[in-house]
C-alpha cells in the first residue's frame, strides 16, 4: 500500500510511520518545514519513507501527495492542556482536518483513518460509555476539547457524504517517548517525583504501538463512517504509580491536598500567562484532574477489528522497559 501520514514526526505519527514501513508499505510523511525529525531519524535510513513539507491547512501542498496514495492517516494535531494558543489550535485541529477531508474526498482515496480522542464524548461523569454515547456536556473544558469535537463533527459530515473515513478514538496514549505523561514517569523513575495531585483520578490508557495497530486494522477492515474507541482499560493515577513502583522499587508519590492543588492552579495560571510559561498546574489542568471524568469501554474494536492490545499492567511495564530504567 502507498499511504500518507499527516503529523508524521509526532508521537503517534512517528510510531505509525515505523510500523507501516516495517510492513513494507510505501509511506509519505507530511511534516512542517520547522518540524523536529528526531523521532523519524532511524526510520528515514533504508526505509520506504518519503517526507514532504507543508502546512496541514494548505490544500495545494497536500493535494498532489494525496492523489497518489491508497490510504491517508490523519494524526496531525495541536495537543496541549493549560495555557494554549486557542486560535492556532483551532486552525490546526479544525481547519487542518477540513483541508485533509476535502483533498481526500476529491482524490477518491480508498480509506482515511482519523485519529480522534475519547474527549469528544465530554464528561461522562464516571460512566463507562461506548461509541453509541451522545455527548451530554454542552460546554467545553478546554480549547483542545472544543477543537477536537468540532473536527470530529467535520469527519462525520464527510462520512455522510460518502467519504470512506474511519475514526479511532484513543484514551490516554502512552509510550517510552510519550511527550506528555512520559516526563512525569521519567521523573518518578528517577526518584524525583515526591508529590502528585489527583491520585484518585481515573484515566484510560493505551500503548502508542497498540493504537498504531488499531489504526492499521481500521484501514484494512474498519467500516466506513464508524467510530472505534481504542483503550486498554482504565485505572487511577495512584494505581498507575503503584504498578510503576513495583517495577522500579520506587515509592509512590504523596498526595497534594485538593485545596492546595486548586490554589496553586489559580495562582500559577496568571503567572504562566504573564511569562508565556506552561505551569505544571493551571486552572484547566486542575479542572481535568478533579472535575471531569471520561470513561470508555473498547469492546467494539476488539470484536469488529480483531484488535488485541496489551493489558494496562503490561502497557506500564513495557514503558518502564522502553525507558531503560528498570531497577533489578
Amino acid at each position: 500500500m502507498k499511504v500518507l501520514v499527516t503529523g508524521a514526526n509526532g508521537f503517534t505519527g512517528s510510531h505509525l510511520v515505523k510500523e507501516l514501513a516495517k510492513r513494507g508499505d510505501e509511506v509519505i510523511g507530511l511534516v512542517r518545514q520547522t518540524s523536529n525529525l528526531q523521532r523519524l531519524s532511524a526510520c528515514l535510513q533504508g526505509c520506504q519513507v518519503q517526507l514532504v513539507y507543508g502546512d496541514i491547512t494548505d490544500t495545494e501542498a497536500i493535494k498532489g501527495e494525496i492523489a497518489s496514495v491508497d490510504w491517508v492517516f490523519h494524526t496531525a494535531a495541536y495537543v496541549e492542556l493549560g495555557l494554549v494558543n486557542a486560535a492556532e489550535m483551532a486552525r490546526v485541529n479544525v481547519e487542518g482536518t477540513r483541508a485533509v477531508l476535502e483533498v481526500a474526498k476529491a482524490a477518491g482515496v480508498q480509506k482515511l483513518v482519523y485519529c480522534s480522542t475519547i474527549g469528544v464524548f465530554g464528561d461522562t461523569k464516571g460512566e463507562a460509555v461506548n461509541e453509541t454515547f451522545v455527548r451530554k456536556q454542552k460546554d467545553f473544558a478546554s480549547a483542545y476539547d472544543r477543537t477536537k469535537y468540532l473536527a470530529q463533527q467535520l469527519v462525520d459530515e464527510f462520512a455522510q457524504q460518502g467519504l470512506p473515513v474511519v475514526s479511532v478514538l484513543p484514551s490516554g496514549i502512552m509510550g517510552g517517548d510519550d511527550p506528555h505523561f512520559g516526563p512525569v514517569i521519567a521523573q518518578f523513575m528517577q526518584g524525583r517525583l515526591k508529590l502528585w495531585a489527583g491520585g484518585d483520578r481515573l484515566t484510560g490508557i493505551v500503548h502508542v504501538d497498540d493504537l498504531v495497530k488499531a489504526m492499521i486494522l481500521a484501514a484494512e477492515g474498519g467500516k466506513k463512517g464508524e467510530h472505534y474507541i481504542i483503550s486498554a482499560g482504565d485505572l487511577t493515577i495512584r494505581e498507575m504509580f503503584e504498578i510503576l513502583g513495583k517495577e522500579t522499587g520506587i515509592k509512590v508519590p504523596g498526595e497534594i491536598p485538593k485545596p492546595i492543588a486548586r490554589l496553586l492552579g489559580n495562582v500559577l495560571d496568571p503567572i504562566g500567562r504573564l511569562f508565556s510559561w506552561q505551569p505544571p498546574l493551571s486552572r484547566e489542568r486542575v479542572h481535568y484532574i478533579y472535575d471531569r471524568c471520561v470513561r470508555v469501554e473498547a469492546s467494539k474494536a476488539r470484536q469488529e477489528l480483531g484488535w488485541q492490545p496489551r493489558s494496562v499492567e503490561e502497557t506500564l511495564r513495557d514503558i518502564v522497559k522502553e525507558m531503560g530504567m528498570v531497577q533489578r
